[in-house]
């Protein structure tokens, strides 16, 4: 029985634990904070309950692919529901679309608000679908970084699509040709965001994410996004996993260029294999400064973060849902300003999640637990305290002006994660999400791969190396990465 140690309990971290002792490993989890889910994460404050990292749920699939393999029945464990309406949005100039996961609807709701071509958004979407069958199996199921991915029968299906994919336009220009109104434009440039890119720069590859929400679905996890790690560290402890919380990793120990074990808490423990789901950057950095590192790959750019208040709010608002867009009036301007000067847009596009439409329980009566993410840049050292006052009252003013309400007053209770504390809670460098940017043709080919080139038997996990951030593809990652311990 093969000792593994995984540094890290996020949602690929878990995954992979999972993996691993079905296939008979002896698996240790190191977690330098007290529970499991890096990002996947919670607050409670006042009677008030939010998600603290990620609230768009699609590909449920992947996450009960999990219980099966350990020979469970998901639903012991993990429950959750189709979402019938997939996202409310707002402009400044009184505007509003509700798009439902009735496709044939949303194409016809376009027509009559926007003056959209009838078939503009079924095309779209299928053709969403079509990169994402041909892409799938190859970018995201198999390692890039292995000579029998480029030979298989996926690759070559690839390959002869390869001009269909967008791979040398951007997801703005596709949009643009494909849509007559700047606000749907401006409605799938967003879907650049769910990676942390910037539609103007990134590939229009990146238009198989919207195939995820609208064909396939979006979902909501029973009791809110936190009880995806819950269920996962749930089947982990019935297999055996032993985990060990606010028991932080110093080192990974390395001998003769193989893995020997891990430096935690208790001193050194002696290990076959190491899995890192710490950013592999840091993971470079502070656990094996030592050796030499890939500095091509780890100096990349990094992805967008997020700044994130968490409002709890004394009212009850009838005209917004769970997911909710309040658009800003110059979205080109608002990628400039994240990505080539470090701020954040006076007018940011505001995303609002509100758990209790659903979970009644997450807020008192009445009230409304309010999840605020504003797009961010990552950490390069800006002035976050001043930034972060003065994107608060902007976000405050905007909201007040479409919702037409003193919105100030309404805020009973507050919390803030800023990309300073995204990188000291979840060991993510500069803060970003999605470790390095996707604003190049190339960056699928550029992420770090599952395993190390020169040091055998570590591997890495999550969204920081291959294939890339987001739920979907750290469960994909871990996946990859438990393919190659036997």
């Amino acid at each position: 029985m093969a000792k593994t140690a995984i540094i890290g309990s996020g949602i690929g971290g878990l995954a992979t634990a999972i993996r691993l002792a079905v296939k008979g490993h002896e698996v240790h989890v190191y977690e330098a904070n007290a529970y499991p889910g890096g990002k996947l994460a919670e607050i409670q404050q006042e009677g008030f309950r939010f998600d603290a990292g990620p609230s768009l749920f699609t590909l449920p699939s992947l996450v009960d692919e999990l219980f099966v393999l350990a020979g469970k029945n998901p639903s012991d464990y993990f429950e959750y529901q189709k979402l019938d309406e997939v996202c409310r949005y707002f402009w400044d100039d009184g505007q509003r679309l509700t798009v439902t996961s009735d496709i044939q609807k949303f194409d016809a709701d376009v027509c009559e608000t926007f003056g959209e071509n009838k078939g503009a958004v079924v095309e779209y979407l299928k053709q969403s679908a079509f990169k994402y069958e041909s892409l799938n199996a190859l970018f995201l199921q198999s390692s890039l970084h292995k000579l029998s991915t480029w030979i298989s029968k996926d690759a070559f299906k690839g390959y002869l699509n390869l001009s269909k994919m967008g791979i040398f336009g951007t997801l703005h220009q596709s949009n643009r040709k494909t849509f007559l109104s700047d606000k749907m434009v401006q409605l799938f440039d967003r879907y650049a965001t769910y990676n942390g890119s910037d539609p103007y720069q990134t590939p229009a590859t990146m238009g198989i994410i919207p195939h995820l929400e609208y064909n396939i679905g979006a979902f909501f996890p029973k009791n809110g996004m936190i009880s995806i790690p819950k269920s996962i560290y749930k089947l982990g402890i019935d297999l055996g996993v032993q985990f060990h919380f606010n028991n932080k990793v110093k080192e990974i120990k390395i001998e003769k260029e193989k893995v020997t074990g891990v430096v935690a808490n208790e001193g050194f423990v002696p290990f076959e294999n190491v899995v890192s789901n710490m950013d592999v950057t840091l993971t470079y950095r502070k656990l094996m400064p030592k050796e030499k590192a890939p500095n091509k790959i780890l100096n990349q750019e990094k992805s967008g973060s997020g700044l994130i208040f968490y409002w709890g709010i004394k009212n009850d608002f009838s005209e917004l849902g769970l997911h909710n867009i309040f658009f800003s009036n110059n979205y080109e301007a608002e990628f400039k300003s994240q990505f080539s000067e470090g701020k954040i847009y006076e007018d940011p596009t505001v995303y609002v999640n509100i758990t209790s439409k659903i979970e009644q329980k997450d807020a008192p009566e009445g009230q409304e637990n309010w999840f605020v993410l504003i797009n961010a840049p990552s950490d390069k050292g800006q002035n976050w305290d001043e930034i972060i006052k003065e994107t608060r009252e902007n976000v405050i003013k905007k909201l007040s002006r479409v919702l037409k309400v003193d919105f100030k007053s309404l805020i009973v209770c507050e919390d803030i994660l800023d990309p300073r504390r995204i990188q000291s809670r979840t060991s993510s460098s500069q803060g970003a999400l999605y470790g390095n940017s996707s604003n190049n043709k190339f960056a699928a080919f550029l992420r770090h791969p599952n395993f190390s080139k020169k040091i055998q038997n570590l591997y890495f996990v999550g969204g920081s190396v291959h294939p890339g951030g987001g739920i979907p593809l750290a469960l994909s990652s871990a996946k990859i990465t438990s393919d190659f311990l036997a």
